[in-house]
């Protein structure tokens, strides 16, 4: 008597959430440790006697970025909330309002760039500056692209899956706690 052979593998499931949360993590690590020597050279500047804040930043558009990120995670979520109940349209429209404000973030940045006066190569600040929040616009535009692909997936006509959406909306949450940290550390304590 023969046995019958095995039956397919299972598809692999929750790759794209793990390593989501991996680059994730990998990205608040970059970014605290970034902050971290932000706030080492700081201490060591103005221990020294010098100055350390070169130029004037204009608070409103940053302040605007931090109340931007929470209605971020808000429409991320409520894709993923919406997908689970086979409502395409309210999910497509959630990814393209996180996409949007996403948008409204990386303009606001820029505004910022506009208005100071600093050069990267303009002693430790500039140098320290451009670096965090450079990093910062290219970990936006990423998301950016992470919100675009998530849509043509959702869009193309892979509705029953979720995963991508579970791990855009992980994506948008460890952007918000990275930017917080850095509004804090650049941003207020300056």
């Amino acid at each position: 008597m023969e046995a019958l052979p095995a039956g397919p593998a299972p598809a692999p499931r929750n790759q794209l959430v793990v390593g989501t949360t991996f680059a994730s993590i990998a990205m608040v690590m970059l970014m605290g440790g970034m902050l971290g020597i932000w706030a080492v050279q700081r201490r060591i500047t103005l221990d020294a006697g010098d100055d350390w804040l070169a130029v004037t930043i204009p608070e409103v558009p940053t302040n605007v970025m931090l109340i931007a990120f929470p209605a971020l995670c808000s429409f991320a979520q409520w894709a993923v909330w919406a997908s689970k109940r086979d409502d395409r349209a309210n999910t497509v429209f959630a990814l393209g309002s996180s996409a949007f404000v996403a948008l409204l973030i990386v303009n606001a940045q820029a505004f910022v760039y506009s208005q100071i006066d600093i050069g990267v190569a303009d002693g430790a600040y500039g140098s320290m500056f451009f670096a965090i929040t450079g990093t910062f616009m290219a970990l936006m535009i990423a998301g950016l692209l992470f919100s675009a692909i998530a849509a043509f997936r959702y869009l193309g006509g892979r509705t029953r899956d979720r995963e991508i959406l579970v791990a855009h909306a992980i994506f948008w949450y460890a952007m918000t706690a990275v930017y917080t940290a850095l509004w804090f550390l650049v941003y207020v304590t300056k």
